[in-house]
């Protein structure tokens, strides 16, 4: 009986003492998640990825970054920056 990838990466994760379901899709799921997370571009991950529709790709866009920074409206900026600098002329 041939050896094949998931028989090696269900001994590794067994090892690892991971409990949750592991395969091979969830390395490509982490590595898209991943790039997608640092700014690669979407087509450039599909070509990695070798999806022929970038659509496919797409499904990774769902997962939330949670390093991404919270967008403020420029009206709450305003506001934040008008608080801060009375904050300033308070403290001088």
């Amino acid at each position: 009986m041939a050896s094949t990838f998931p028989t090696h990466l269900q001994r590794a994760v067994e090892r690892a003492g991971i409990l949750k379901h592991v395969t091979s899709h969830t390395f490509r799921h982490c590595f898209a998640t991943h790039l997608l997370w640092q700014g690669t571009d979407i087509r450039q991950i599909q070509q990695l990825l070798g999806h022929s529709d970038v659509k496919t790709t797409e499904i990774y866009t769902h997962v939330r970054n949670p390093n991404e920074a919270k967008v403020v409206s420029p009206l709450d900026r305003l506001v934040q920056d008008e608080a801060a600098t009375v904050g300033c002329a308070r403290a001088d």
